[in-house]
């Protein structure tokens, strides 16, 4: 984010003046995305653009784009994942309210101020897969196939590791 930028803005002020803000975020900044990370590398655009919402209240329309490099749950190795996304969401202070109205989002503020890089990580969080995988499981990672890490034993058959497991199972 460029020097003398605030992080923290008023959204009723922003929305009342139909406010567009762009920013830029380090993705190693970002606490709650740096465990998903194989490398801090990359940036986060953000695109906040405030309006009153239909109910009234302050909004915004948060558009977000990225390059990750995630871990593979497969193959434990970095890949760039590249991800947009966006929400239109309503500010509120009163949790209750947003809680009763089920098509809307909301975001719950503190004193009608809000954090950019805050919504920017949240969108970018929602944005994400739960389980990051890079590609097909013949070729993510250039993993050695299963039947190369368990090769047969001099007889020819495949070596099974829990056979004497199964064996006391069946005794019990």
């Amino acid at each position: 984010m460029a020097a003398g930028l605030p992080d923290l803005v008023d959204c009723a002020r922003l929305a009342e003046d139909a406010v567009v803000l762009e920013r830029v975020y380090a993705l190693g900044d970002l606490p709650r995305v740096q465990d998903l990370l194989a490398e801090p590398g990359g940036t986060l655009h953000a695109r906040f653009a405030f309006a009153k919402a239909p109910s009234g209240r302050a909004g915004a329309a948060v558009a977000i784009r990225a390059a990750p490099q995630l871990v593979c749950q497969r193959c434990l190795q970095g890949f760039a994942f590249p991800v947009s996304g966006g929400s239109d969401i309503e500010f509120t202070n009163d949790g209750e309210a947003a809680a009763s109205d089920a098509e809307r989002e909301y975001f719950q503020v503190d004193g009608g101020m809000v954090s950019l890089r805050e919504l920017a990580e949240e969108e970018l969080l929602l944005a994400l897969p739960v389980a990051a995988m890079c590609s097909t499981p013949q070729t993510c990672g250039h993993a050695p196939s299963l039947a190369a890490q368990a090769p047969p034993d001099a007889s020819g058959e495949m070596r099974r590791p829990f056979s004497a497991l199964q064996e006391l199972l069946k005794k019990t």
